[in-house]
């Protein structure tokens, strides 16, 4: 394999589709939100970390990526069940199998809230998420 691969935009629409289409196996997927340290990868279960709030895709968690690019439909509300300072957060399908592991912050992460001090009981949203696979 070529040390620094580069792909069409047709090949990383459809990496993009295969990463975002296994989380509507089972039923709309969850964005759990997490305090603590992000886990090494996606296959390390959840340790200390307290669980902050649970939002939920759409049946249909994403469109169809062009440009390597998914964009997601839209998602419910969660609501924090603890307080705490959000620093990850972890994407499951319907069933509850793990899929992948994102950063979480207020600029420059994976997903940004306009805050990471959530508070039990107030409302978590996320107005647009999108799923990008490089081109290169």
């Amino acid at each position: 394999m070529a040390a620094d691969p580069r792909l069409t935009a047709l090949a990383a629409s459809a990496a993009a589709d295969a990463v975002v289409d296994r989380i509507d196996t089972g039923g709309a997927g969850t964005i759990k939100v997490y305090d603590g340290t992000i886990p090494t990868d996606a296959d390390t279960a959840v340790g200390a970390q307290t669980l902050l709030a649970t939002l939920t895709f759409s049946a249909t968690a994403f469109g169809a990526a062009s440009s390597g690019v998914a964009t997601a439909a839209s998602i419910t509300n969660g609501t924090a069940v603890a307080t705490g300072t959000a620093a990850w957060a972890r994407i499951a399908n319907g069933s509850g199998t793990t899929q992948l592991d994102v950063t979480v912050g207020t600029s420059g992460e994976d997903i940004n809230f306009n805050t990471v001090s959530f508070v039990t009981d107030a409302t978590i949203s996320i107005t647009s998420l999108t799923y990008t696979q490089p081109l290169t």
